[in-house]
């Protein structure tokens, strides 16, 4: 496993649990509005984190943490992805994954060894415009379409979520998504924020009355969305 970081403690992360979050490295999307750019820019070469530093650690918490969140970069790249969960799931804790919803293969194959408990997938935009927010504008939606219904079958707790940016995203863009994923049972709309290390410069959120006028736009169908940071 290429591990890029840790945050030893999350209460936001994974709903419902006291959590820590484990990054990978290495992404197959170029959102621009990423902001794990190091993460996800080969020539930014992210610092690596021993493996068995990290399961130290986990071990040592033991009791006090509940669950694991693992995110990237996109977690399902790296081909070790299932021993990687299963030691973590041996030390008894709960696993939640984050991501992209281009590998519906690995995903079904985790979630059906039990491997996963909760999976918090993206959704760029609305199929229209899903190649030019996800940086790769021949990007092909078969995999993720695949992903999304994976997801709404319910084989597995998990939520879906946007990051908004003004210059990507539209009333227009929430009517199609309302459609995609009608029914969803979490769906959280994140406001873009500006770390300082996003890949495309000049990117602006989008005003409380735009957010809340998606959020009205989603809401007849998929009564579970909401706006992150107002649960």
């Amino acid at each position: 496993m290429k591990l890029a970081g840790l945050q030893k403690l999350t209460l936001l992360d994974f709903p419902g649990h006291v959590a820590c979050t484990v990054f990978t490295a290495g992404c197959n999307l170029r959102c621009p509005f990423c902001h794990n750019s190091e993460l996800v820019l080969p020539e930014r070469k992210p610092l690596l984190m021993d493996e068995e530093d990290f399961f130290s650690f986990l071990k040592k918490r033991t009791g006090i943490l509940e669950g694991v969140c693992v995110t990237g970069g996109e977690p399902l790249l790296q081909q070790d992805i299932a021993g990687f969960l299963r030691r973590i799931k041996d030390l008894g804790f709960s696993v939640k994954l984050d991501t992209n919803g281009c590998f519906p293969t690995v995903l079904r194959s985790l979630v059906a060894e039990g491997l996963v408990d909760f999976v918090a997938m993206d959704i760029k935009n609305s199929p229209a415009r899903y190649g030019q927010t996800a940086g790769i504008p021949d990007l092909d939606l078969t995999p993720i379409r695949e992903s999304v219904a994976f997801l709404l079958s319910g084989a597995v707790d998990y939520e879906f979520r946007t990051t908004v940016a003004a210059q990507f995203h539209d009333e227009d863009s929430f009517r199609d998504i309302a459609r995609w994923i009608a029914g969803a049972k979490r769906y959280a709309l994140q406001e873009f924020k500006d770390s300082g290390d996003i890949l495309t410069g000049g990117l602006t959120p989008c005003s409380p009355e735009q957010m809340q006028a998606f959020l009205s736009i989603l809401r007849p169908c998929i009564p579970g969305a909401f706006l992150r940071g107002n649960e």
